[in-house]
């Protein structure tokens, strides 16, 4: 109910929404391809990594509560019970809050991919809001558009799945989202492009001779 004002759309919005598309694919990528690599490691000795595991996302959260003012919950949880506050209170975090959560959030979701049970979606909406939300101290991008496009772009980075990217702010800013959607749309589909280039292919599809797609 308490959602920051959005007038319209404009063209610097548009731009907008190519950059935050482009990073969202970058940081979204660094977490799966760090994940991925982490997942050897703790499978080799699950139960003393998982357990190092938990000690380095407790020690993020114990970090980032002493470099803000904020509680060390931000980074603990998945974020789904989190989300609307962070949006409805956007106007009280500062942006180097907003920068240490997005680092100390992204760091603690690549490290529990590696070794937790939990879905991927809530981190990946969590840490697009917050950076859209550090973005909007810069001029031309409303807080709430920052907001839509960032959850749409890592999410689609995260889970690889364009529709279901497009669609997620929608349960998130609720009647706010509706105006929103042709931005949300160029950031969703900007990150899919850029994601499907940084991420790197696999040996067997580019050594010669290897299987073509189909």
């Amino acid at each position: 109910p308490d959602l920051p004002a959005f007038d319209g759309i404009d063209g610097y919005q548009f731009l907008w929404a190519i950059v935050i598309g482009l990073l969202g694919a970058a940081l979204g990528t660094a977490i799966i391809l760090s994940s991925r690599r982490l997942v050897p490691v703790v499978a080799s000795r699950r139960v003393l990594f998982s357990a190092l595991a938990g000690a380095v996302v407790a020690c993020v959260a114990i970090a980032f509560a002493q470099l803000t003012d904020r509680g060390a919950d931000q980074v603990l949880f998945s974020g789904e019970a989190a989300l609307a506050p962070l949006i409805e209170d956007a106007g009280s975090w500062t942006v180097g809050a907003l920068v240490i959560l997005v680092v100390g959030k992204g760091l603690a979701y690549t490290v529990s991919l590696a070794s937790f049970r939990g879905g991927p979606t809530f981190p990946a909406m969590f840490i697009g809001a917050a950076g859209g939300l550090a973005l909007s101290h810069l001029p031309g991008l409303p807080p709430i558009a920052g907001v839509a496009m960032g959850i749409g772009a890592m999410a689609v980075a995260i889970l690889r799945l364009p529709m279901t990217a497009v669609l997620l702010p929608g349960p998130s800013l609720q009647a706010g989202s509706a105006g929103l959607l042709p931005l949300i749309i160029v950031s969703v589909v900007g990150a899919r492009g850029a994601t499907a280039r940084f991420t790197p292919v696999p040996a067997a599809e580019s050594a010669p001779g290897g299987p073509s797609p189909s």
